[in-house]
């Protein structure tokens, strides 16, 4: 199937999603919908809602997504799962780094979804049959605590409070630098790469993202920070932890990786790129989460210690660079 970029000249006064039925006839309204929805189509270079009536000229821009598995594809696996708290309505995971959420494109088996259809079959429906119980995500890489939907009551309520902003969140990420103001606010807004719709970028005509953080330890060459994000854009904190030139440290996607040891001491730059290659992933890691019980009503609050690789990381510049 074809997936490279696509563009067309809209000269019709209809919906967006359905002329892209039309255009794109390999796929799904609901499959056109999810491209939309995930800025991988344009219009004017700004991101429209499905629903967006189309104007004589305007330029509409598609990135196709490579077909997602049918639902029957995904079968339970016995992928082992750490669950930090479960009752009849939600599940907490502590996410391990590498483990993809749900299936895509290039992941179709090996998922926290395989695994939680093994653990347990009543899950919301929320979503798509590709991502049932699934509130909100974390990246590939990035450790820590989850929480998942066993009823469709609960998805919508905990839903609804991550879209209201109530939910608090703390991650703690080791980034390069020490930085100047030891805590404040990120606030500019995010949007999909156009060069590489894989990763998202400041730009003023992105959606609103705000980041508080608070600077815990520094080192000579490296910080270790809490964020605290009130937004939930995609890739947020380490787009913002690069825009302010503190990258999350072996983030490559995101300007994190060796190249920051430049100018270096040559044992510097050794002792570190074995510690980097030790650690494997990016250094960010999801706390704490605290929410309203969406059955009871009662803040209930969830922690996932800090893993040992990241630990490890933080003993090394303590004991080395402190």
């Amino acid at each position: 199937m074809n997936t490279t970029k696509r563009v067309f000249s809209g000269d019709v006064e209809m919906r967006l999603d359905h002329y892209l039925v039309e255009q794109l006839p390999d796929y799904s309204r609901t499959q056109i919908q999810k491209m939309i929805k995930r800025e991988y189509v344009t219009v004017n270079d700004h991101v429209e809602k499905p629903s967006y009536k189309l104007q004589e000229g305007d330029k509409i821009i598609a990135q196709p997504l490579e077909l997602e598995p049918a639902m029957d594809a995904i079968t339970p696996e016995a992928i082992p799962l750490d669950i930090l708290y479960e009752d009849g309505d939600i599940i907490i995971i502590n996410k391990s780094a590498g483990l993809v959420v749900h299936p895509g494109t290039g992941n179709y088996t090996g998922t926290l979804v395989h695994g939680l259809k093994y653990h347990c079959q009543d899950l919301s429906s929320v979503n798509d049959s590709l991502r049932p119980g699934i509130v909100h995500r974390l990246d590939q890489d990035t450790s820590g605590v989850m929480v998942v939907a066993k009823t469709n009551k609960a998805h919508r309520n905990i839903a609804e409070q991550f879209q209201d902003r109530t939910v608090a969140k703390t991650y703690v990420g080791i980034t390069w630098g020490v930085w100047n103001d030891k805590e404040g606010c990120i606030d500019v807004p995010l949007k999909r790469s156009r060069k590489n719709p894989t990763t998202y970028c400041v730009n003023d005509s992105g959606r609103t993202a705000v980041t508080q953080f608070k600077v815990l330890d520094e080192y000579r060459y490296m910080s270790v920070v809490e964020f605290y994000p009130k937004t939930g854009r995609t890739h947020q904190l380490r787009v913002h932890a690069a825009h302010v030139n503190h990258p999350i440290v072996h983030d490559e996607k995101y300007n994190g990786g060796l190249n920051r040891t430049k100018g270096f001491l040559p044992e510097v730059q050794r002792d570190i790129k074995l510690l980097l290659k030790k650690m494997g992933r990016h250094a960010l890691h999801a706390q704490h989460l605290s929410f309203n019980h969406p059955v009871s009503g009662e803040i209930v609050n969830f922690t996932a210690e800090l893993p040992n690789d990241m630990q490890t990381m933080i003993e090394h510049l303590e004991t080395h660079y402190g």
